[in-house]
């Protein structure tokens, strides 16, 4: 314990006068979100790795949030994907600057700069959009 204490003042003490270290990342990081009322699974966050900022956000790479349909039956709704990203947890809401990958049914979106919203079920995307459908789309011209 003392060597402990010892090497966390050695620490701050290399470090500019007002700042303290900067913690340590959390690795594997997983957060499970339910519904307010019902307690059912609405949302999973999961990221390789962690790190609080000073704005109450949450740096995360390599994300990964899987959607739920939010009742009993606990269905995959849709899943995006992110190499960086911040995630708000009192709005719940992540936003990135990089690439991003929106999996859902028969319908696939990449871009590069996004926010999705879960309160609206939105995703918004800033450039470089690309849709992909997979299912047969009838009369879609007329």
């Amino acid at each position: 314990m003392r060597l402990r204490c010892l090497l966390l003042f050695a620490t701050a003490a290399l470090l500019p006068a007002g700042q303290s270290p900067e913690p340590a990342p959390a690795v594997n990081w997983v957060l499970p979100i339910f519904t307010d009322k019902e307690g059912f699974r609405s949302m999973t966050l999961r990221g390789s790795e962690v790190r609080p900022q000073d704005s109450g956000a949450i740096a995360v790479t390599d994300l990964n949030i899987t959607i739920f349909s939010g009742d009993a039956a606990a269905r995959v709704d849709s899943i995006l994907l992110s190499p960086t990203a911040t995630f708000f947890p009192k709005e719940n809401r992540a936003t990135g600057e990089k690439a991003v990958r929106f999996i859902r049914g028969d319908i696939e979106v990449n871009g590069v700069g996004w926010t999705y919203d879960h309160a609206a079920k939105k995703v918004s995307l800033l450039s470089n959009v690309r849709v992909t459908f997979r299912a047969q789309m009838d009369d879609i011209l007329k």
